[in-house]
């Protein structure tokens, strides 16, 4: 019984989160207002932006997806572990 759970559980994760369709919100009062950036380093006077700082911007983002998937990574291993642990005893 305990193995039908978590493969239920692992089938329904996966066939949920992991589908191509995405949700869309018909009302637009969910939404948050839109606001222009205060930082005086992205936008010089002349209205041009720095290559550099969307560089930097686009590593950073980049960064947080490689710590997420790491972390999801990690959960899914420690749950295959504790499920080898609790079926072989």
């Amino acid at each position: 019984m305990n193995i039908s759970l978590i493969a239920l559980f692992i089938l329904t994760w996966f066939t949920t989160d992991m589908s191509s369709e995405k949700a869309i919100s018909t009302e637009l009062n969910d939404l948050p207002p839109l606001k222009t950036p205060n930082n005086s380093e992205e936008v010089s006077s002349s209205g041009r932006v720095d290559i550099n700082i969307l560089l930097n911007r686009a590593r950073k983002e980049k960064e947080k997806e490689n710590l997420t998937n790491l972390v999801f990574g990690g959960l899914i291993v420690c749950l295959i572990f504790v499920a080898g642990l609790i079926l072989s005893f």
